[in-house]
């Protein structure tokens, strides 16, 4: 009887066996670990955009891959007071995390970023909804006082 038990116990534990292999020893680029889409391997910083008075924001437009994790480092030159709005960009990602001199801030949304000095700020995203947007410098109309972003 105790020999059954025992048989039992070892073949019902069987196909557990086979999810104790967690892919420790999987090279870090196959997946992404125990942290998601939060890992290093799913991490991408972006150029930095510039706010100073008559000047582009940035070299071009963007192009995100949805569901990865991205940087954003945007820094004013206290030329003019400015700020940077799109509603519909911060939408349509899952904002992490604003860091502003050393301070972390875990916004439930924002809907823009204005800077009245000299500073800069760090925005850490993970880009969810395809679909084109804008980043832009409020009441401008010029190309360069505004950044495309499209979510692939």
């Amino acid at each position: 009887m105790k020999r059954a038990i025992l048989l039992a116990i070892a073949l019902l534990a069987m196909p557990f066996t086979a999810l104790a292999d967690d892919d420790d020893d999987a090279p870090a680029e196959t997946g992404m670990g125990l942290a998601g889409v939060l890992s290093k391997s799913n991490r991408e910083a972006l150029p930095e955009f510039t706010l100073s008075a008559g000047q582009p924001i940035s070299k071009g437009q963007l192009t995100l891959k949805s569901g990865k994790y991205y940087t954003l480092e945007i820094k004013a030159d206290g030329s003019q007071e400015l700020a940077l709005e799109g509603a519909g960009f911060f939408r349509a990602v899952w904002v992490n995390e604003i860091v502003i001199e050393g301070i972390e801030i875990r916004p439930l949304g924002i809907d823009s970023i204005e800077f009245d000095e000299a500073g800069k700020a760090e925005i850490s995203f993970i880009a969810i909804k395809p679909g084109s947007y804008y980043l832009k410098i409020p009441g401008s109309t010029g190309d360069t006082q505004q950044v495309a972003i499209t979510i692939e």
